[in-house]
This record gives structure tokens, sequence and C-alpha cells, in this order.
């Protein structure tokens, strides 16, 4: 197994958003952070021959970094297919060895069913654009119905609501830690260059 760090490091190459939508909020996935959540889903076997889906995988960083860590497979699931095109140019060059599908679908109405077992990584939107509310609902939704397990990042404070929407699912959150994310200005409403977030990520066995 490789280093976080060395993980982090082969993510660099990994390509934004060309043209973000703030409705969308397609905000990239730092590789720090997709390294950190990768490195814990493999430390728990959760990635090392199983399939991996990426609910909402952007411009692929959470499925690229699954994909250097030995899954069966890896499944990106993304609406905006100006960022699935991104996201196959930027599987060509982390050329990882393990199979990669982009799949341009919305990631809360999944039209594909997966073989099992299914490892589930999603950043999905925290719901802070307006009537965007309660966004990663929907994306934790179709993790309970397909994965054995998921990690999904949120904004700091959702604990007692990951908590309760898993427990209402047949979930179980099992570990949950704090984390910075990083953004860079891309809209018009961002006032500065770049700023760190609080943001949460939650490991959720589903049963």
């Amino acid at each position: 197994m490789t280093s976080k760090r060395s993980l982090a490091a082969k993510l660099g190459v990994v390509t934004g958003f060309e043209n973000p939508q703030a409705a969308l909020e397609q905000y990239p996935t730092p590789p720090e952070l997709a390294a950190h959540v990768v490195h814990l889903a493999d430390l728990h076997d959760d990635v090392d021959g199983r399939t991996v889906l990426d609910l909402g995988t952007g411009t692929g960083m959470l499925a690229l970094a699954a994909a250097l860590r030995g899954p069966a497979r890896v499944i990106g699931v993304e609406l905006d297919r100006a960022a699935l095109t991104t996201a196959t140019e930027n599987d060509r060059r982390v050329a990882a060895s393990a199979p990669v599908h982009w799949i341009q679908a919305d990631a809360t109405r999944l039209p594909l069913a997966i073989p099992d077992p299914v490892t589930v990584v999603m950043n999905p939107p925290f719901g802070a654009q307006d009537g965007n509310r309660n966004a990663d609902r929907g994306f934790l939704l179709t993790a309970s119905r397909v994965a054995d397990v998921s990690y999904s990042v949120h904004n700091a404070g959702s604990r007692e609501f990951v908590e309760a929407f898993a427990a209402d699912e047949g979930g179980e959150v099992t570990h949950a830690f704090a984390a910075d994310f990083a953004i860079d200005a891309q809209f018009d409403h961002h006032t500065e260059a770049s700023r760190e977030i609080d943001a949460e990520v939650y490991r959720i066995e589903w049963r």
C-alpha cells in the first residue's frame, strides 16, 4: 500500500472544473482530502478487490484515488457531461491499473445495478446554495440502497443529521473525523482568493 502522502502526490495531476456551476456546488475535492478518505477506506479493507462507486464524481478525484488502491473496478457517476469529459482526461493522466467506468446520470436516481460488495465514496453537495438545502440527503439515500459501506464528506456540524439518517435507513456511523476543505475562488460571490472550510467525513456501514 502506498502512503497517504504518495497517493495525494499522484492525484496532483487531476484537474478541476473548467466552468463550474454554482447551482451544482461544483467544488473540486482537494487531493489531500481525497487521499485521506481513500486511505482510511483502504485501511478498513473497503477498497481492495471491491467495486467502488463515486457518486457525483465531478472531475474524478475520489474515483481516481480509489482506482490507485487495487479495487476490482471503479464507477464514477456525474450529471454534468463537461465534468465527465475532464474526468476521462484525468483518468489518462493518473493511469491507474484498475478499470474506471464513467457514467452520465443523476447520482440520486442511479440507473444501474452494481455487483456486490460495493463501497461508495462521495463528496456530495453540502446544500449551501439557495434552493439546494439538504442536497446531500439524496446521495446518502442512494448509498443506503447500493452500498455495504460508504465514505462521505459533509459540512461541519452534520453529525446529528448523518447519524439520524443512517439509523433511519438501517445503517450505522462507525467513524467520523474532521477535515479541512480548501476552496479556491471560482464564483462571483467568492471574496477571497482561497479559504478553508471545516468539513466532516463519515464512514457508514449499511445493512
